[in-house]
């Protein structure tokens, strides 16, 4: 048996299917493409639901993929065992209706035995208990012994997920020999010991389940495979777990390098290597498709890797961010199958690393709030932190449940670990409860669905607004499949050929009129389905519209010129960006509409507002280049070597357009555009704002809407400055001089308002009352603010030396309270806290404070002389209290 690398295997397994007739396919995006049910890509086959429901054709009947995977469920476990990890490569070979059991059965083998040299007296399979086919196939064709087929029940050996396609599965097994096994007599394949090996999985799908739990036939059986790539490396290359393996070994290495430290010696260290060595394979994978960490959806899952593993780091005593540093040697190691990762090292690292030092701030803040309910246990008697607490500080702060209980521990306290399970369950079912709203399912079943597959819709858009149709579908209210629809009816219309532009790539779709010799149809917006149906969604406004009938569509021209306008301005802008911004800044998303664009991109701070008109203006001024907006169609890999820009986590079909404006820009891109840049006319940039961490977004405007703007700027500007009786070019003049007046005038009001004050204060201290020997002087100041009404309270307390201060304000509606005493009569029992939370009840408000000084607000401005009476009362209180 030859001793293998990861990479190898990738490779020989990939050639080996080509070799029988497989489309090879790169792996897909770990981001799910049109399928709400699933937060991140989790096994080979989950891109691939589409072929196998018939929602789409597949390419070719036969396919082949190695897919990265990302599994989280037994995350806390990652570490504290050798085998458990988040990210693994999965191989797969798969039939859409084509071959089926037995050439499925005698490749796997054929593989294992004669590419891999696997010794067969090594080999085992477990099939379904009642699949007797596979049992014969397994024995009198490829000649296994009846012993070492291994019949299961419907747990282990049969697939399914709700209702949907299913099937019976065989799973092949490799011996690693007696001395890796438990020892007992009975120790066969299935026992839990890690002698008997699960490698690869052949699923046989050939039911379909419905509701009722009945399982009827496919007509067309499917065959989906999966091969574990890292499972695989570890039999080939006689090492016990997935931290041994060739590549995977090489990143773990280096992480014990940066640290200091060597595997093996100690198993507290060890869990933390191997935490490190596999979260920042997840991570990597994970940004290099577009994923940016934050508080939710896989967003969150990468938070949570990235955190964790950067905790261990601690723990490692690496001090400062680390991680970054790691991802070269992760893109290094798989550069082989995932050549991008060497692309966009440079942006992987600078997320990375920007999400490291965030941590660094967050968890710093969250041990002080740690400490803070530590200190609240203790002084309550207590001898456990609450659920409750511990949820605060992993939800809020991110703050990893085994680092709050070790720092618990040191404090002789426990952490109620079933409290902090139950507020996790129940964030977990509000995650699972939104994502249901969201209409995801496994297994699509929408009146879509239930198209033919073979139809689809030729569009002609790109050069024609106008085209002769034919109608194959109509749909009404998204439910029904009918033969005619009339007038006042809601309805979704397919063609055989339409010059309608399909919502896709952020370009909003077209609207127009379909008109038939019957009747006419508004079309309000226009989408597409998986498989390549145009869907024109609108209302009959006259007549009747009947299937098969022959149509003219037609394109609102003038919105679709908007259009063009926006969205190739958006390719300029994406140039100007990288060029002042630099190169890590990718497009993250758009908006392309014929009123605006918007432009979602990947800067990890705000951008100035000299950067900003540094981008506009280098924007227009290639629109007043006048370049040329040329279009060609192109192989992906001939696109990629002429330099053209592709987007994150985007599939693209082997063949590409390509979109180039003069030499300037040059983008793979589906759009409508313009024939040349000066067509825009102009950019004006209105706004710029962060919508995620690490993703910003710009707004701006083109042709008739930027002049718009720029003429309701002008007529404003010109309101102004008849109002300032001014010119537009000396009102900011005019505006500085006001200004300036204006504050000279609060001054002189200020100065008036404190020299009432003091003259006042001689009439406020006449009227004070003693009550049980505490002088207590109140007043109402309605021309005072808080600020003013606290700094008065100051000057009557010194000057009444020993006493109580109690000041009340209506000023601007908004009731105020100040109650302020000397340090004596606080000795002989008086609380100003308490005083002022009495008053301002009566007030409608609330508040409190100190002893010697406390304030409150109100809502009740008619209830301030009445509360002011009830001072005394309180007073006299709790000098009794006291």
């Amino acid at each position: 048996m030859q001793k293998l690398g990861i990479n190898e295997l990738r490779e020989k397994y990939l050639q080996f299917f080509e070799g029988k007739g497989h489309l090879r396919l790169p792996s897909f995006s770990l981001i799910p493409r049109n399928d709400p049910s699933l937060l991140l890509i989790n096994s080979g086959m989950a891109p691939l639901k589409p072929y196998f429901t018939g929602q789409e054709e597949p390419p070719r009947r036969r396919i082949t993929t190695c897919q990265k995977c990302i599994r989280t469920p037994d995350i806390e476990n990652v570490g504290k065992t050798a085998r458990h990890g988040t990210f693994f490569e999965m191989l797969g070979n798969f039939s859409f209706g084509d071959y089926f059991k037995k050439e499925a059965i005698a490749w796997a083998w054929e593989f294992v035995t004669k590419v891999l040299e696997m010794p067969e007296d090594r080999l085992y399979v477990s099939i379904y208990e009642e699949d007797d086919e596979t049992f014969e196939i397994w024995h009198r064709d490829i000649g296994l012994p009846a012993d070492r087929i291994f019949r299961m029940g419907k747990k282990d050996n049969f697939w399914e997920h709700g209702t949907g396609p299913c099937g019976p599965c065989s799973e092949i097994y490799f011996d690693r020999g007696p001395e890796k096994g438990c020892g007992k007599e009975d120790c066969k394949v299935g026992c839990d010991c890690d002698r008997y090996v699960e490698f690869w999985n052949l699923v046989f799908t050939q039911f379909n389940r419905d509701e009722d739990g009945n399982y009827t036939p496919l007509a067309h059986p499917n065959i989906d495979t999966g091969l574990g790539l890292e499972r695989l490396g570890c039999i080939m290359q006689g090492v016990d777990n997935l931290f041994e393996v060739d590549t995977v070994k090489r990143i773990l290495e280096y992480i014990c390098k940066l640290a200091g430290v060597e595997y093996g010696k100690s198993e507290k260290t060890d869990i933390s290597i191997r935490v490190i060595t596999d979260h920042i394979r997840s991570t990597v994978m994970m940004v290099s498709d577009g994923i940016l960490p934050s508080n939710e959806g896989r967003g969150y899952v990468l938070r949570r890797l990235l955190r964790r593993a950067a905790r261990h780091g601690k723990l490692l005593g690496i001090d400062g961010p680390f991680l970054y540093d790691v991802a070269p040697v992760v893109a290094r190691e798989s550069k082989d199958a995932y050549p991008e990762l060497v692309e966009k090292i440079d942006y992987i690292q600078k997320v990375i690393r920007i999400e490291e030092e965030r941590f660094q701030a967050t968890i710093d803040q969250g041990l002080r709030i740690l400490n803070e309910f530590i200190t609240q246990t203790i002084e309550e008697n207590k001898k456990v932190l609450s659920g409750s607490m511990v949820f605060k500080l992993h939800d809020t702060y991110g703050f990893p449940l085994d680092l709050t209980k070790e720092i618990a521990a040191e404090n002789g306290l426990e952490i109620d670990e079933e409290g902090f399970r139950r507020e996790m369950e129940e964030q977990r079912e509000k995650a699972r409860e939104a994502l249901k709203s969201k209409g995801g399912s496994a297994w699509d079943d929408s009146v879509f669905a239930r198209l033919d597959k073979s139809a689809r819709t030729e569009f002609t858009g790109y050069e024609h607004v106008c085209e002769k149709a034919r109608i194959l579908y109509i749909i009404r209210d998204d439910e029904e499949i009918v033969d005619n629809a009339q007038e006042g009816d809601r309805i979704t219309v397919i063609l055989d050929r339409t010059p309608f532009y399909a919502e896709s790539g952020g370009q909003v779709g077209d609207t127009g009129y379909i008109r038939t010799g019957d009747g006419v149809i508004r079309v309000e917006d226009c989408k597409k389905t998986n498989d390549g149906k145009h869907l024109h969604i609108g209302v009959v406004e006259k007549g009747i519209i009947e299937k098969g009938a022959e149509a003219v569509a037609e394109i609102d021209a003038k919105r679709r010129k908007q259009i063009a306008r926006n969205h190739t301005t958006t390719h300029l802008l994406h140039k100007a960006l990288r060029k002042v911004l630099g190169d890590h800044v990718n497009q993250a998303g758009s908006l392309v509409s014929p009123d605006r664009l918007r432009f979602d991109f990947t800067h990890f701070s705000p951008v100035s507002d000299e950067d900003l008109k540094k981008i506009e203006n280098e924007v227009n001024e290639k629109i007043l280049a006048n370049l040329p907006v040329t279009v060609e169609e192109m192989s992906l890999e001939d696109a990629k070597k002429a330099g053209a820009t592709a987007l994150f986590g985007e599939k693209y079909e082997d063949i590409v357009r390509v979109v180039r404006i003069g030499d300037y820009s040059m983008e793979l891109c589906g759009g409508t555009h313009l024939t040349s840049s000066s067509e825009a006319s102009l950019i004006k940039i209105v706004s710029e704002s962060g919508v995620a961490a690490g993703v910003r977004r710009i707004e701006a405007l083109t042709g008739d809407a930027a002049i718009r703007y720029y003429n309701e700027r002008e007529s404003l500007l010109n309101e102004i400055a008849a109002t300032l009786k001014s010119t537009p070019q000396d009102s900011p003049r005019r505006i500085e001089t006001l200004i300036g007046e204006l504050k000279a005038a609060e001054k002189e009001i200020e100065e008036l308002r404190n020299r009432i004050i003091r003259n006042s204060v001689d009439d406020v201290l006449s009227g004070a009352v003693e009550i049980k020997g505490i002088k207590l002087v109140t007043a109402r100041f309605d021309q005072l603010d808080m600020e003013g009404l606290r700094n008065t309270g100051d000057m009557l307390r010194n000057r009444i030396g020993s006493g109580i201060v109690a000041l009340a304000s209506g000023n601007g509606g908004k009731v105020s309270f100040v109650v302020m005493a000397t340090k004596d009569v606080v000795q002989k029992g008086i609380h100003a806290g308490n005083i002022v939370k009495e008053i301002a009840r009566i007030a409608g408000g609330g508040g409190g404070g100190r002893p010697d000084m406390a304030q409150a607000g109100g809502r009740d401005v008619t209830k301030i002389d009445v509360a002011l009476k009830h001072v005394s009362q309180v007073v006299e209180s709790q000098i009794k209290e006291g």
